[in-house]
């Protein structure tokens, strides 16, 4: 009905805590119009909101409300379609598509760097190297003990 009758115009996702110590559950803030028509939807996912997400909730300083709030007035869906960045939109026929899902997630797209790691033999070198290094400084010990 949001999206169908109605003019939904961003899913703004924030992260589970940002309500403790009362939930702990994450939220969504939906913004719509009364009336209109839904072409596409801006999705913005919040990281931090400027406080500890534990039950505490002190100030930090990674705050990305600032950020969401510069992007919802920039928003442009010609321009704003990269769904690796923060904010982003999709259209409304997408959203129909996957049984009208307005989780963030269903349309964010991860970027993964590949890690590189020495292999396993090089790593047990190294260790083997450090023991030998820590037990010779043990007997130094010990020596100086007797």
């Amino acid at each position: 009905m949001l999206i169908d009758d109605n003019q939904l115009e961003a899913v703004i996702s924030l992260p589970s805590g940002v309500f403790k110590p009362y939930a702990g559950v994450s939220t969504a803030v939906l913004v719509f119009t009364k009336g209109g028509r839904t072409d596409h939807i801006f999705f913005y996912d919040v990281q931090a909101d400027g406080f500890s997400l534990d039950d505490k909730r002190q100030e930090i300083e990674e705050n990305d409300l600032p950020n969401c709030l510069r992007c919802w007035r920039e928003r442009d869906p010609r321009t704003h379609t990269d769904r690796t960045a923060q904010g982003f939109f999709v259209p409304a026929d997408e959203v129909r598509q996957t049984n009208y899902e307005l989780s963030v997630n269903r349309y964010k797209r991860s970027v993964y760097e590949e890690e590189n790691y020495d292999p396993p033999k090089a790593i047990l070198e190294r260790m083997a190297t450090l023991n030998r290094a820590i037990e010779s400084d043990i007997a130094d010990l010990e020596g100086l003990l007797s």
